[in-house]
């Protein structure tokens, strides 16, 4: 069955239409619509039917939500109660595996270096894959992304996190930084380039 879509015309969706009633209605590349089978509204160029069938050129989305300080810090804090509780568990059950109680103060202490090293490789992997986001910011509907809304490269995404130093050493301020400007961007953010995003709402 062909695709039908809802179409948004004066801020309000109306449709559904079939892709011959889209070109009557002379629809253009920025115009947004849904089908049933998607999640949210998307601009016709971001569509690949639309792109073949009516000649649309992709065009570079430049991101217009970002995610709020508390969006980040409730992320942050997910983040780390998973990878920690991962750590703790490991730590935990190679301690049962084991008698020496030295061995056991070694492992216990371990976990001060094991988590935040565990948590930034954490950061780099999910937050340059597909998803662009740990898993805290996919629960808050956020993520990371370049000036462009693209998704951010392996060695992006590492620069970006070894910058959370001097957002911690300026006392936090670096972290504060993002109500004070319009793309929410904190100190780390400007460094490497990166914004974080929420997805349109409707």
């Amino acid at each position: 069955m062909p695709s039908e879509y809802t179409l948004v015309i004066n801020g309000k969706p109306e449709g559904p239409f079939t892709i011959e009633q889209l070109k009557a209605k002379a629809i253009k590349p920025g115009d947004f619509v849904k089908t049933a089978a998607m999640d949210d509204y998307k601009e016709a160029h971001e569509v690949a039917e639309l792109r073949q069938l009516l000649g649309f050129r992709q065009q570079p989305l430049i991101p217009q939500y970002f995610g709020s300080f508390d969006q980040r810090l409730l992320a942050s804090a997910l983040d780390w109660f998973f990878v920690s509780g991962v750590c703790i568990l490991a730590a935990f059950i190679l301690t049962l595996l084991t008698a020496d109680k030295a061995t056991r103060l070694f492992i216990a202490f371990g976990l001060l270096a094991v988590i935040p090293a565990a948590k930034f490789i954490y950061h780099i992997i999910l937050e340059s894959s597909a998803k662009q986001a740990t898993y805290g910011k996919q629960i808050l509907g956020i993520k990371v992304c370049d000036m462009q809304g693209n998704r951010i490269s392996f060695g992006q995404a590492a620069g970006r996190n070894f910058a959370k130093l001097f957002s911690v050493l300026t006392f936090f301020v670096g972290y504060l930084m993002c109500f004070f400007n319009k793309q929410q961007q904190c100190l780390h953010d400007m460094i490497a380039g990166t914004l974080v995003m929420k997805d349109r709402l409707f």
